[in-house]
């Protein structure tokens, strides 16, 4: 096999969870460029259905479905209607995310629950139910969208969000154990931690302590339109067949420095 065929997706379908913005809209974009039929959700359809027209220009197939990705019924929904639509699910996309920015004893308890429900329990009920259709298909590929404030403490006058980052800690463990879980049944279950992409999630952020980040970034840049596509698409492909519970730093160097 070649390296074409180890990155070819054609034929392949994937879900991408909050594909209508950001980096889920990029990482959706690189798996149709690969040839994948792309399914996005997301709370906002209005967004997944523009990101789904550009889909379909390049040649693959897409829905654009409404979920809540903490909603049971709204996630079997869209397993029911991909599996309708395209028989399998080859590749799931956990990227539906948000946070909260508070000191952390002034945080509330009902905007940590929000957060832990979206960025944690989501990631839990989404790969839970299409992980039971992988193990009748005996494969599949499970990408979840961690962080690199998931590896330990944040400067508060850098990012001041313990419940994001105490999630993405435990998305990275989930990732881990779920792959031992898993893997028996040839199902590959991997992380991305991205560091500091401008989206609409994080470009307030940015406008505010941009400068601070940039120093403290070996690379002295965010992350741009195309960092995250080849990341995701070797997490996808046949390329990383062998890589299991691995979780892939993609943040201009910040993890890799010691000071």
């Amino acid at each position: 096999m070649n390296v074409n065929e180890l990155f070819d997706l054609k034929g392949k379908t994937a879900i991408v969870t909050g594909g209508g913005r950001g980096l889920g809209e990029q990482i959706a974009i690189s798996l149709a460029e690969a040839g994948a039929n792309v399914v996005v959700c997301s709370r906002k359809v209005d967004a997944c259905q523009e990101v789904s027209e550009k889909l379909k220009k390049l040649g693959v197939r897409s829905l654009a479905l409404q979920c809540d990705v903490v909603n049971h019924e709204n996630i079997d929904h869209v397993i029911q209607k991909t599996l309708e639509e395209f028989g399998t699910i080859d590749i799931l996309v956990n990227n539906s995310g948000a946070t909260w920015i508070a000191p952390a004893l002034d945080m509330e308890s009902d905007k940590w629950d929000r957060i832990m429900d979206i960025n944690l329990k989501a990631v839990f009920l989404f790969s839970q139910a299409v992980g039971k259709v992988m193990v009748q298909q005996g494969s599949g590929k499970i990408i979840n969208i961690a962080s690199i404030t998931g590896f330990g403490g944040q400067d508060p006058e850098v990012t001041n969000g313990i419940g994001y980052a105490t999630s993405k800690g435990a998305v990275i463990n989930f990732t881990k154990d779920l792959a031992v879980k898993l893997a028996p049944y040839n199902i590959h279950v991997n992380a991305i931690a991205p560091g500091f992409f401008p989206t609409k999630m994080t470009n307030g952020h940015l406008d505010n302590i941009g400068e601070k980040i940039l120093a403290r970034t070996p690379a002295n840049r965010f992350g741009s339109n195309n960092d995250m596509k080849g990341p995701a698409l070797f997490l996808a492909s046949k390329a990383s067949d062998y890589v299991f519970g691995h979780i892939l730093v993609v943040d201009g160097g910040v993890v890799a420095q010691v000071l």
